[in-house]
């Protein structure tokens, strides 16, 4: 756990507070639509050009002539989803004639990248999963603001609210370069079709899909419980539906304390699936050793015995499906995460390009990820959404990912942001610590729910410093 004076300062902006806003109804409402409304499966995009890899892709913005210069670009992203960011890297080389390495960082990346600097080595440029994150690296004096031309293309090509994401008191450091939804249900077509399941709207049609799913012999949840984060976007969809996103707001700025009545609501929802063992694949242990990959690919092999009928996580989940032989839009399916309350949850989050070595190459790679052309090259290969409004939907590889990315751009200015990832990274991003740690705990016994409350008050009262 930090000391109070590594404590992430909390941005207190009514500019940054707008940010974090998601409107729930507008925009889990289009989703609704649009899911519902899409059965293709991997159709090609047009019209933006080919990526990396599959010929060029037609550009939008100037790039300076980079030769024998190199850059470190760190990340936590792994698998697919790193060798999908490397193609981008792969375009901007060309482009450029630079040299960029990839640097596989660890959680937490705060204290991957201290390390890093500590040792005289760290990585040009790094990709900050935290609003939080983003916010302690410009406490610590390790980033630099932005330039003029990512400015101007930041300025062209995204709403204010998710420039404000990136900014710290009023000064531009971080660039949102990947979004995500992370409220969504996915499922394994076959399950539901032999089990005569339907699409769920609300949490008791959740629940009566889930049994139907147990009926006809299979387990109905993948969990994947070894990754804590998992687990925090269970309770915040839940929450934010039940509690409302004024009560979301403030529990994620901890104005309220996490024993308050509305977070005991919350995990008693959750404890409704997590306490039932034989809804779960392999049980609460089975889950606490089930990576979130793994927790995605068993939904979708086996045949018609999957290990499980559904898995939740965001849009990204894609990118493990595509290991699999299923198809997304006719084998796997999503649908909404269900409404608690009276209204369906959307939460998204994102990861954002932080300059830490100043330099001409560094600031034409935040550029270039803040343009149309560097989304474009990984939109096209799938699990992706860009809040770059002008990234053209035809390049995302199905219907799909298409209609998510037109909701996602269609919200604007009015979203509301991951809860975890707006914490100080003490309390909510660091494994086997604070939130992730003890949803873990209450993943394995859900029955201490006023205990488990008052662990995430005094955990969060130390992170928060309050």
């Amino acid at each position: 756990m930090h000391c109070k004076s590594d404590t992430i300062r909390q941005v207190r902006t009514s500019r940054t507070r707008k940010a974090a806003r998601l409107s729930a109804a507008s925009l889990a409402a289009a989703l609704a639509l649009s899911l519902t409304a899409c059965g293709g499966g991997d159709d090609g995009g047009g019209g933006g050009g080919e990526s990396a890899g599959g010929g060029e892709t037609a550009s939008t913005v100037t790039l300076p002539q980079l030769d024998g210069q190199s850059l470190e670009v760190a990340a936590v992203w792994t698998g697919p989803e790193q060798a999908n960011f490397k193609k981008v890297l792969e375009e901007f080389e060309k482009r450029t004639s630079a040299s960029v390495t990839f640097v596989p960082a660890q959680d937490p990346i705060i204290n991957f990248l201290g390390s890093k600097i500590a040792g005289g080595a760290p990585p040009d440029v790094a990709m900050l999963p935290q609003v939080g994150a983003i916010q302690q690296a410009v406490d610590k004096g390790w980033a630099t603001p932005v330039g003029p031309a990512a400015k101007e293309e930041l300025s062209k090509n995204f709403a204010q609210a998710w420039q404000d994401l990136g900014a710290v008191d009023g000064e531009q450091y971080g660039v949102y370069y990947k979004a995500a939804n992370k409220s969504l249900i996915w499922y394994n077509n076959q399950v539901f079709e032999n089990a005569g399941a339907t699409e769920p709207t609300t949490w008791d049609e959740l629940l009566t899909a889930a049994q139907t799913i147990y009926d006809s012999g299979v387990t109905p949840f993948s969990v994947g419980g070894a990754d804590g984060w998992t687990l925090t976007d269970w309770f915040e969809n839940v929450y934010l539906s039940q509690a409302g996103p004024e009560k979301y707001d403030q529990l994620a700025r901890h104005e309220i304390p996490w024993t308050d009545p509305s977070v005991k609501d919350a995990l008693t929802v959750l404890a409704g699936i997590w306490g039932k063992a034989d809804y779960i694949a392999g049980g609460a242990d089975g889950a606490l050793q089930t990576e979130f990959p793994a927790s995605v690919t068993q939904t979708f092999t086996g045949g018609d015995q999957p290990k499980a009928g559904m898995v939740f996580e965001g849009d990204f989940v894609q990118v493990n499906i595509a290991e699999t032989d299923a198809k997304v839009g006719t084998d796997a399916k999503v649908f909404p995460f269900p409404a608690v309350g009276d209204t369906a949850p959307v939460v998204s989050g994102g990861d954002a390009a932080v300059i830490l070595e100043d330099s001409e190459a560094a600031q034409a790679l935040a550029t270039f990820l803040a343009s149309p052309d560097a989304a474009a090259v990984q939109a096209k290969l799938g699990g992706f959404l860009s809040p770059n409004k002008n990234v053209d939907t035809s390049v995302y590889p199905n219907e799909v990912q298409r209609k998510m990315a037109e909701a996602l751009v269609a919200a604007g200015d009015d979203f509301r942001f991951d809860m975890s990832d707006q914490a100080p990274q003490a309390f909510g991003g660091t494994p086997g610590k604070g939130e992730w740690k003890i949803l873990q705990d209450f993943l394995k016994d859900p029955s201490d729910i006023a205990g488990t409350q008052e662990q995430l008050e005094a955990e969060a009262a130390k992170a928060y410093g309050n």
